[in-house]
């Protein structure tokens, strides 16, 4: 088989590879505090035919080889953990984080995630829970009686009472950072689990030490920018039809070969 087949077809895997990743961005363009995903290319291994500054003859070295290569592959994949905007909702729980970290929750098997995904509600129990009811670290507890809730850009959360304008205190949100924020794993629903690449989770009061301010009634939009991953697709999309054109030749010069000697 002509080589230049395989090497098509790991073009072909890549940029397939690349469009889904395109595809995955564009369907959450209004997801909250969705963050884009990039493929990261790799050439594949070479083969060596001629080895650079072998002897040419008795008294030269070849100045430069000959190696082909195998083709492409995506390795890995890189999140972009630039900021989204914020939208202003008027929703009393809804919080965003300005600046870096994420919010730790607490799944419903007791484990931990983080998110930056601040679209939260009270529930039956008065607990600061997501959209998916997982518990809010640090929020505490709201009382039914509750008249007024606050929450500062430090995530401390407060409320009033009916008859009574004192803030009384229900909790600190926790705001995490990680050493390599790129290293944490998805689990879905804006959800992210910390792993060795990561590192674990460095909490620290919103707005200190280089950590991002809350800022209640807002929420973080997708940091999806439309018409870039557009063009990307087209990109990718010519870029998967020019590796087609390549089995193509290849397919035309096995014809030739096999109808030598006929």
């Amino acid at each position: 088989m002509l080589r230049s087949l395989w090497i098509a077809k790991t073009g072909m895997d890549a940029q397939q590879t690349s469009i889904d990743l395109i595809s995955n961005n564009l369907a959450n363009a209004s997801t909250t505090g969705f963050k884009k995903i990039q493929p990261i290319f790799q050439d594949l291994l070479y083969t060596t035919i001629r080895a650079a500054g072998a002897a040419a003859n008795a008294q030269n070295l070849l100045p430069t080889g000959l190696q082909v290569g195998a083709g492409s592959a995506i390795t890995t994949t890189e999140r972009v953990n630039i900021q989204g905007p914020l939208t202003n909702t008027g929703n009393t729980y809804d919080v965003a984080i300005q600046g870096n970290g994420y919010f730790q929750i607490q799944l419903s098997d007791g484990s931990l995630a983080y998110t930056r995904n601040g679209t939260f509600s009270k529930n039956a129990t008065g607990q600061i829970v997501t959209s998916d009811g997982n518990t809010v670290s640090g929020a505490g507890v709201i009382p039914v009686t509750a008249t007024g809730v606050f929450i500062n850009t430090a995530g401390l959360v407060q409320y009033t009472v009916q008859g009574s304008t004192a803030l009384n205190t229900a909790g600190t949100i926790v705001v995490a950072n990680f050493a390599n924020e790129s290293g944490l794993t998805s689990i879905g629903n804006g959800n992210y689990i910390a792993t060795p690449s990561s590192g674990t989770a460095q909490t620290q009061t919103a707005g200190t030490n280089g950590m991002g301010t809350v800022n209640q009634f807002f929420l973080e939009n997708s940091n999806v920018n439309v018409s870039e991953e557009l063009v990307k697709l087209i990109a990718a999309q010519r870029g998967f039809e020019i590796n087609t054109r390549a089995v193509s030749a290849s397919d035309q010069i096995l014809q030739k070969l096999s109808t030598l000697g006929q």
